[in-house]
């Protein structure tokens, strides 16, 4: 990689700011960025030129996202593929950890697996992409569960009604499920302790999209010989770091602090 060009840089940072604010006049621009009138004139200019910023309509002084950021924007999502870029994911998860690794979507009150990276050890969890199960017995269903709406829920899954259990650990009622994604919604994170399998035990991150919507979670499972609650809270802070990492191939961006370009130390003159 060759030298960072300043002024593709200030533009982007310019570009950058219009992710948290939906419009800005130069003035603001200047003042946040810390960049020179001038050059954020000139900036400016050229993305308006180009359609990647437009003057709000009535307020020519004013400017905000263009066409061009769209058109861009559309590309990217239109190339990204949630199972190869979960696969390549989960490798990375599970080279870090020597566990079996899934992502997995919610399809009515199933998960299916749609990316799968096998853990080396002699003991394992056995399962394969493509397999269905329900979603309410596993960490990464609970996940995606507890980001539906409340009347998706419901639908879902009808108070009152008891659920199919598939060991003597899962949760069988919709009042266990509700007290339980309530948990889950908290810590942002969902575990489950035997409820899909007597012998596994998981733990499971939400995967977002260039939308910031749920579209998926990731999941370390590991027999309950290799489980403690030192290893959970390992695996916890790998899965939570995988979740994002895949997220950010779909296009979402995380919440940050925007870097000026006070911050990078650049003088002009």
């Amino acid at each position: 990689m060759g030298r960072a060009v300043p002024a593709v840089l200030r533009a982007l940072d310019i570009l950058e700011l219009f992710g948290t604010t939906e419009e800005l006049s130069i003035p603001e621009i200047h003042s946040r960025l810390g960049l020179p009138r001038t050059t954020v004139h000139e900036l400016v200019g050229t993305l308006v030129e180009r359609s990647y910023l437009a003057p709000v309509p009535g307020q020519p002084h004013r400017f905000r996202l263009g066409v061009g950021v769209f058109h861009l924007g559309s590309a990217y999502a239109e190339r990204l593929d949630l199972a190869r870029e979960g696969q390549a994911a989960a490798e990375e998860v599970a080279a870090a950890c020597d566990e079996t690794v899934h992502v997995a979507v919610l399809e009515g009150r199933d998960v299916v697996y749609v990316a799968k990276v096998d853990s080396t050890h002699p003991v394992r969890m056995v399962s394969a992409v493509g397999r269905r199960l329900p979603a309410h017995c596993t960490a990464v269903g609970l996940m995606l569960l507890a980001r539906l709406e409340q009347r998706s829920l419901d639908t879902l899954f009808p108070p009152g009604r008891r659920l199919p259990g598939l060991t003597s650990r899962s949760l069988t009622t919709s009042r266990q499920l509700r007290d339980r994604l309530g948990a889950v919604r908290t810590d942002g994170l969902a575990q489950e302790y035997c409820e899909s399998n007597e012998a596994v035990a998981c733990v499971a991150a939400p995967v977002s999209d260039h939308t910031g919507a749920t579209v998926a979670a990731m999941s370390i499972s590991v027999p309950t010989v290799r489980w403690s609650p030192e290893r959970a809270a390992e695996l916890a802070g790998l899965v939570r770091e995988g979740a994002s990492a895949l997220s950010v191939r779909l296009g979402h961006v995380p919440d940050a602090h925007l870097v000026t370009v006070a911050d990078r130390g650049e003088t002009f003159r």
